[in-house]
């Protein structure tokens, strides 16, 4: 009886073994097949590129804008005219060329892609906009080079399309609106517009002039500059400080090149080197004393 028991255990151990060995032969799988586990890899890294960060971040991109407070005319008592310019290459105003976050790219881009409205150059008033085709002449040069064809060695001219470069722009005109407001007896800044100077040189590469490219309207522009993050020295990533923050917080610095005046003069006109700083210096002095000549006790 136990001979008999250990015939049938071992034929039963023949018998599973045999269906295992089938089963794996079955789901076995060809050398030439792909594995599914590689190629699912494949296709969840292709469809998800890799984060190059920690989390996702869409603080700053979904950050949306306060809109200025009314104000009344009657309200204004008084009220400055003020130009300056921004010259990136003070130590404040370094963030203007941070690769990372470029300050004319990021206009440049927008008004490439339509999201904004740039306005000519001929007054800083925005009274012309500027068409696509304008805005495609201001920021790209055109070039003709010859090139030879490597089959039939035949001479042939080529247009090509150059971009401007971000890092030449090395200074930013600004135009801002000085104000005392008699409702909260206080005095108050609103940046008007931007606008973006090239270097215009000769043929030797000595330079000529300066010259705006377009003229950004400021408060337009509002809405892309908070979505747009800027590089800031406290070397803080996880800063959420926007272009639009940045300017209302007046985290630059700017030199006065002009106030209203009944002759509409720049400062450069009537006076040069120290003498120009020297009388930037004195408007910002006259408005600060301004404000407190109207107060009243």
């Amino acid at each position: 009886m136990t001979q008999h028991s250990f015939l049938w255990a071992a034929r039963l151990s023949c018998c599973l073994g045999g269906a295992l060995l089938c089963t794996q032969m079955a789901f076995a799988q060809s050398p030439d097949d792909p594995e599914p586990a590689s190629s699912a890899i494949e296709e969840i890294q292709t469809a998800n590129e890799p984060l190059d960060d920690i989390t996702t971040r869409s603080i700053v991109s979904q950050h949306a804008v306060l809109a200025y407070p009314p104000i009344r005319e009657a309200d204004i008592l008084w009220e400055k005219r003020i130009w300056r310019v921004i010259d990136t290459r003070e130590k404040m105003n370094k963030p203007f060329v941070a690769p990372e976050s470029s300050f004319f790219q990021i206009i440049s881009n927008a008004v490439l892609s339509g999201d904004l409205t740039v306005y000519s150059t001929e007054d800083d008033k925005f009274s012309k906009r500027l068409t696509a085709e304008q805005v495609m002449n201001e920021l790209f040069s055109v070039d003709t080079i010859v090139t030879i064809d490597p089959v039939t060695f035949e001479e042939r001219v080529q247009i090509v399309r150059n971009e401007m470069n971000w890092e030449d722009i090395k200074r930013y005109r600004l135009k801002e609106s000085w104000y005392f407001d008699k409702n909260t007896s206080s005095l108050k800044v609103r940046i008007l517009g931007i606008a973006p100077l090239v270097q215009v040189l000769n043929e030797d590469g000595d330079f000529l002039y300066e010259k705006p490219i377009f003229w950004v309207h400021y408060p337009s522009a509002r809405p892309l500059l908070a979505r747009n993050k800027v590089v800031t020295w406290s070397g803080n990533y996880a800063s959420t400080t926007s272009w639009e923050d940045w300017f209302e917080m007046r985290y630059f610095s700017a030199q006065p090149i002009k106030e209203n005046n009944v002759f509409d003069r720049r400062i450069q006109d009537y006076l040069v080197g120290t003498d120009a700083v020297a009388e930037g210096q004195k408007i910002d002095d006259r408005m600060f004393n301004a404000e407190h000549d109207l107060w009243s006790w």
